[in-house]
């Protein structure tokens, strides 16, 4: 699976929001050097302003002294959960997307040892947990959020892991991880079978 990961990841171009400026950020999205690969998540701390209790990678807005969006991701990492840049192997990007925020938010691909001790930073998180990586691959979700962009239906999976819920822009990356990382039939422009649950139309770009 790490080796797919690898190559196909090493090869692909992701597409990148061409005139909209918005203010930058990145995330990374960590995954366990093991036979049985984990995907590393975090929840924000239930008295952040926003985004409170939420699931997500680590990650945030790029600084003026980020000489890259990958240090933005790693830089985030190591702040948040105790994740040193050296102990990444960067695999590559994944898509941009825009938050509801008006955010642009790149993620990136990275491997880390198995056995590191993540802690996470109090001030921001309350939870560091991992998910089997083939898991979703068996694509395991509770339902689909179907969300109306401007003109765009996209198909989000939703997945309930534990007590935790990953769901909107988290639950997006993973679509792309899993379809250009480990080559499987999923996509955000394809309706899939099972429950689906209507949001409101959401504007574009966001308010």
């Amino acid at each position: 699976m790490l080796d797919l990961l690898r190559q196909n990841l090493a090869g692909h171009q992701p597409s990148q929001l061409e005139g909209i400026d918005y203010p930058q950020a990145a995330v990374l999205l960590p995954i366990t050097r093991e036979p049985d690969p984990q995907l590393i998540f975090t929840r924000r701390a239930g008295h952040l302003s926003t985004h409170s209790g939420q699931v997500a990678f680590p990650g945030g807005k790029r600084d003026p002294e980020d000489p890259s969006l990958v240090a933005t991701a790693l830089r985030e990492a190591e702040e948040e959960i105790g994740l040193e840049p050296e102990q990444v192997e960067v695999l590559g990007a994944l898509g941009e997307l825009i938050s509801l925020h008006g955010i642009r938010v790149t993620p990136y691909v990275g491997l880390i040892p198995a056995s590191l001790e993540l802690v996470p930073c109090e001030d921001e998180l309350d939870a560091i947990f991992s998910v089997p990586l083939r898991w979703f691959a068996e694509d395991q979700r509770s339902h689909t959020d179907q969300i109306q962009v401007a003109d765009r239906c996209l198909y989000v999976p939703s997945y309930q892991w534990q007590e935790y819920r990953i769901w909107g822009l988290s639950a997006m990356m993973l679509v792309e991880l899993l379809q250009v990382g480990l080559q499987q039939d999923i996509s955000l422009d394809q309706k899939p079978g099972g429950d689906l649950v209507r949001h409101p139309v959401r504007p574009f770009p966001p308010r």
